[in-house]
């Protein structure tokens, strides 16, 4: 028999740390974070990490398991969700995945499997993303692969990369390394999404970026690249802003940070929208 699992997913802002919190508590489970960023330490501010009430009153996964300085693959991602979902079963809970990363989502709970890696094929890659820019990467990815373009962002420089990466040793594209059509889950899995309203959605993103601005990201961004990040985690919305632009303002980085946001959020409602398991539900009226 199947593990049962639970989820709560949709895009950010949309209050899911909150509601996942009132629903462990009444159905007896602890919370594994599919989050792609809340796995690094000392990524707090930027990712809205849960907080130390939250972490308190329900046991969270996969918070803080990784320093920025690690790039950890969808692959490992999906090996370490899996292992908590086993263990939380074990005891007799209900394994309560919550988040808004679709791509981390799916690796956990269905049968997907990743291409291997080549350190040599991508440092070259990495090199021509520095030397040409990330839209004339994305470029080529999309004259090679335009079904796995149209999923990655022209920004996200270590996606495109991946997908170049795996079309360089397989000689495959990289689209077809995945049964993306199949909604076929490994465990008895029971999601729920969140829809917010557009216009709801928007204003709680202003204000969450203002929350962040106020409370330090700009010094935690700055700080962690001190230390050391890795291409994954540099890449995260806000502290890529802040670290591309160190000269911007504050006005100026919550536009910016603002902007990425709501088009993340968009991308992701049609990431998960595209699952037809998850049941929807309003949010944020």
């Amino acid at each position: 028999m199947k593990p049962r699992v639970a989820a709560i997913v949709g895009p950010t802002a949309a209050g899911k740390s909150a509601l996942a919190v009132e629903v462990a508590e009444r159905r007896d489970a602890e919370i594994v974070s599919v989050d792609s960023m809340q796995i690094y330490r000392g990524m707090d501010i930027g990712t809205d990490k849960a907080s130390s009430e939250m972490r308190e009153r329900i046991p969270h996964h996969l918070l803080d398991v990784k320093d920025p300085g690690a790039d950890v693959t969808v692959a490992e991602f999906q090996s370490l969700a899996r292992a908590c979902i086993e263990e939380i079963s074990a005891r007799g809970k209900l394994p309560l995945l919550v988040g808004g990363s679709g791509l981390y989502f799916r690796a956990v709970v269905d049968e997907l499997r990743f291409p291997p890696t080549e350190p040599a094929v991508r440092a070259r890659l990495e090199e021509e993303s520095e030397r040409e820019g990330a839209e004339a990467l994305h470029a080529r990815l999309v004259e090679l692969d335009p079904e796995a373009a149209a999923k990655i962002e022209p920004a996200n420089v270590r996606r495109t990369v991946r997908a170049l990466e795996v079309i360089q040793i397989t000689g495959r594209p990289f689209s077809e390394n995945a049964d993306w059509d199949r909604y076929e889950s490994i465990y008895d899995l029971r999601p729920i999404g969140l829809a917010p309203d557009r216009d709801r959605l928007d204003e709680r993103i202003e204000a969450r970026v203002r929350q962040m601005l106020d409370s330090g990201l700009i010094e935690e961004a700055r700080s962690l690249e001190v230390k050391g990040m890795g291409r994954t985690a540099r890449m995260a919305l806000g502290y890529r802003q802040v670290l591309d632009h160190p000269e911007a303002g504050v006005e100026e980085l919550h536009g910016a940070i603002a902007r990425a946001t709501k088009r993340f959020a968009r991308r992701q409602e049609s990431w998960f929208k595209a699952d037809p398991r998850i049941r929807w539900l309003p949010a944020g009226r």
